[in-house]
């Protein structure tokens, strides 16, 4: 009788040891993950003077280039927004970068970024080379209250340059931008979402 009732307690304490084991180790992989998921830098000034501004390849002539004109109705994530232009809407694609999908780290802080540059604004929409991609989405430059947009999430580290030829105008250009990102650990660069070793998708 004595050996069952101590068999039963040993039995019991290795099910305690388990299962405070499994506790602490869950709370120290939902602490990693949320330090990691919280990585980004967030913090920027929208209408601040260090924005890319004007025209194209870095010029700050302050000369927006011409194109057609919208208003923001939505923005989806870090680099897609919804426009009405001339009494249609059109979903529209940021050409030359790419930013987190909603699954990925820094997503929110990235389409928080792009909510802060357009949302509710009258924008100007350029066009690199191709008018749409193969999901029907228009692929522009945008330029709200004179800031170029596209470059300005890639300066701040909410996005990353890609290469999409034909339409790749400004690549090199963002590349500079994102090497001064990269260099000053803003925005969503903490995180490591970046560090693919690829220029394109």
């Amino acid at each position: 009788m004595r050996q069952v009732v101590n068999k039963r307690k040993s039995a019991w304490k290795g099910m305690v040891m388990r299962a405070r084991f499994l506790s602490l180790f869950a709370a120290l992989l939902i602490t990693a993950m949320l330090l990691f998921l919280s990585a980004c830098t967030f913090g920027f000034d929208p209408n601040g003077s260090s924005l890319p501004i004007g025209g194209s390849n870095g010029s700050t002539s302050g000369n927006v280039p011409a194109g057609e004109d919208a208003t923001v109705n939505y923005v989806v994530d870090g680099d897609t927004i919804d426009v009405s232009m001339n009494g249609q809407s059109y979903r529209v694609r940021y050409v030359g970068m790419n930013t987190p999908e909603r699954d990925e780290p820094c997503y929110d802080a990235a389409k928080q970024a792009n909510v802060l540059l357009v949302d509710g604004k009258t924008i100007r929409m350029v066009t690199d080379t191709s008018e749409a991609d193969i999901y029907g989405r228009l692929l522009r430059y945008i330029y709200a209250d004179g800031v170029f947009v596209n470059a300005a999430l890639v300066q701040q580290g909410y996005a990353e340059v890609v290469s999409y030829p034909p339409d790749d105008a400004e690549f090199d250009y963002f590349k500079g931008l994102e090497i001064e990102a990269t260099n000053a650990n803003r925005g969503c660069h903490p995180t490591g979402i970046f560090k693919d070793g690829s220029y394109t998708r």
